[in-house]
């Protein structure tokens, strides 16, 4: 049986998760989604919506889509999921997790590739993050699991981008780059997001898709996220417009090399680093020219989970060059530019 494909629906409390859902669930989409609640209170979607007191709390919604409360832990409703479809007492064809406003994304991620039976079930898809334009900085700045959601984010909707000005919607925009480079930000009105934008979205796949804004790359070669790109005189500010710096423990960089990758010395250094920082890495990818193949290798990573594989070889004339961009907590930049720069070949 093909695998289920599942999204993971994140972002702080009164984003607008309820909203995006109930469009998921109520509209002639034509999809069968399951949508699994882990929220309960006030923003769990309507009592007109889910009535929890059947037995199963399984909920049919006229669209096609189910809809169910987590009354154990998520594992184990997974798994009852893809059981329930196997025998055919089920039809839905993707699975929705919204997890809690103060929820770390992390570990539900993880359970998709630390548990076989899940593994062997679904295939997650991507991580969803909605951000309340008029909230968003004071949360950022407050609470570090909104940070965590916008790191491990494969694509960032911000809501509420109406009730702010376009310069505060500017410097928020910012501020989220700098953060996850590889997340595209689209605005949301009420939750009203085409499917397409929602789902298939691929960002747990290994492809040759390096998601970076490339003015990111521009703005950012070679130096820290808190320098200009251009001269200027010691002690003068930036002058680019939106370049309110926030240091925020959330933080991306992204590494570019033209010399190859020896391998070893690269297997070697990114497992260490995977062991010391892990905890503190949310999301990591590259695309890479490794010495002795004439494919590229792409490896991705969430915490101390990574994968790599044989991508497609890198075309005629196409610049061999390696990109990777690492998200994380208080990552040391200096050491793993270091680290990285000693893994290429001589």
């Amino acid at each position: 049986m093909a695998l289920i494909p599942a999204t993971i629906l994140t972002g702080f409390l009164g984003s607008g998760k309820t909203t995006l859902l109930k469009r998921v669930l109520t509209e002639a989409h034509g999809q069968k989604i399951a949508v699994i609640e882990n929220e309960f209170g006030e923003e769990n979607i309507d009592n007109d919506i889910l009535v929890t007191d059947t037995q199963e709390q399984i909920i049919q919604m006229s669209n096609g889509c189910i809809c169910c409360t987590i009354r154990e832990d998520l594992r184990t409703t997974l798994q009852d999921l893809a059981q329930k479809k196997r025998r055919g007492e089920l039809d839905f064809e993707r699975v929705v997790i919204e997890t809690t406003g103060l929820a770390d994304p992390g570990p539900v991620a993880q359970t998709f590739f630390m548990d076989d039976e899940i593994a062997e079930s679904y295939l997650l898809d991507a991580i969803l993050t909605l951000v309340d334009a008029k909230h968003a900085q004071q949360q950022l700045d407050e609470r570090q699991e909104a940070r965590r959601q916008v790191g491990f984010a494969d694509r960032i909707f911000i809501s509420k981008a109406d009730l702010v000005s376009p310069d505060e919607l500017a410097a928020l925009q910012h501020r989220l780059t700098h953060m996850n480079p590889r997340a595209p930000q689209s605005m949301v009105h009420f939750g009203e997001v085409p499917i397409a934008s929602v789902f298939d979205l691929r960002g747990f796949n290994l492809n040759t898709k390096l998601d970076i804004d490339p003015d990111f790359l521009k703005e950012d070669a070679g130096h820290d996220h808190a320098h200009c790109d251009h001269d200027h005189a010691p002690g003068e500010h930036c002058s680019h417009p939106h370049h309110h710096h926030h240091d925020d423990d959330v933080k991306s960089f992204v590494y570019r090399a033209e010399r190859p990758f020896d391998p070893a010395k690269l297997e070697d250094f990114l497992g260490a680093i995977v062991n010391i920082y892990g905890p503190r890495m949310l999301r990591y990818k590259g695309v890479l020219h490794m010495a002795g193949t004439d494919r590229k290798v792409i490896f991705q990573g969430v915490h101390q989970l990574m994968g790599s594989d044989l991508g497609p070889k890198w075309s005629e004339g196409e610049p061999r060059v390696s990109k990777m961009v690492f998200i994380g907590i208080d990552l040391p930049r200096d050491i793993l530019v270091q680290g990285l720069n000693q893994s290429l070949v001589g």
